[in-house]
């Protein structure tokens, strides 16, 4: 979703009296990374098999950096079914051997295996629980969580909730779901807002948030 004329004019001028946007400082000066932080980051998501999807790249960065996934996206979306759970739960070993030497991912063992378990989690939990989404949004109480940070120092790595989502996720045989991970996951599918409070993509994710509702 386009970020408001308004969002874009709240800016500040360099030395040079040249006009940037301000943004949380995390996207840096890459233009990929940027457009994730404008457009995606922090927004509500409400499709069970896109939480399920970012949850699993989330895992992948483990150890790594987010903007190294981001790059990978499309090659994660291709190498696993684009990240239907019922196709990737029914990945075997020698898809996993395969997947071994598919350069447009990160090719390691266990953060392969990771996303084909997590898949049969999701259908298991699903099947007992009901949705996916319904689920994690319940931590929230079903409306996104609106932070008022002033500086980056000040956003936390992980909090009691994520804690919390991180144990029972992990009760629920879901794999590279450590707390720092899952309070990412929550920061960039709009559980909680974390935008800075003068960053160009807050508003947008203010008001997302309240008309926000789970079909």
């Amino acid at each position: 979703m386009p970020m408001t004329t308004e969002a874009y004019a709240r800016t500040h001028l360099t030395t040079t009296g040249t006009k940037k946007p301000l943004r949380c400082s995390w996207c840096g000066n890459d233009p990929l990374y940027q457009a994730y932080h404008d457009f995606q980051w922090g927004r509500p998501e409400a499709s069970s098999q896109r939480l399920f999807a970012k949850l699993c790249l989330d895992g992948q960065q483990a150890g790594l950096s987010w903007i190294t996934i981001l790059r990978k996206q499309a090659g994660y979306e291709a190498a696993f079914h684009h990240f239907d759970p019922v196709r990737v739960a029914s990945m075997n070993d020698a898809d996993v051997e395969v997947l071994m030497h598919n350069t447009d991912i990160v090719r390691n063992r266990l953060k392969i295996r990771s996303i084909i378990t997590n898949a049969r989690a999701f259908l298991q939990l699903e099947e007992t629980q009901g949705p996916f989404n319904q689920f994690l949004w319940r931590y929230v109480d079903g409306r996104p969580l609106q932070n008022h940070w002033h500086a980056m120092a000040d956003v936390p790595a992980k909090t009691e909730l994520s804690d919390r989502l991180a144990k029972d996720l992990k009760k629920l045989g879901f794999s590279f779901v450590g707390s720092t991970i899952v309070y990412a996951f929550m920061q960039a599918t709009g559980l909680v807002n974390d935008h800075l409070v003068d960053c160009i993509a807050r508003d947008d994710c203010v008001a997302e948030g309240l008309d926000f509702k789970l079909e």
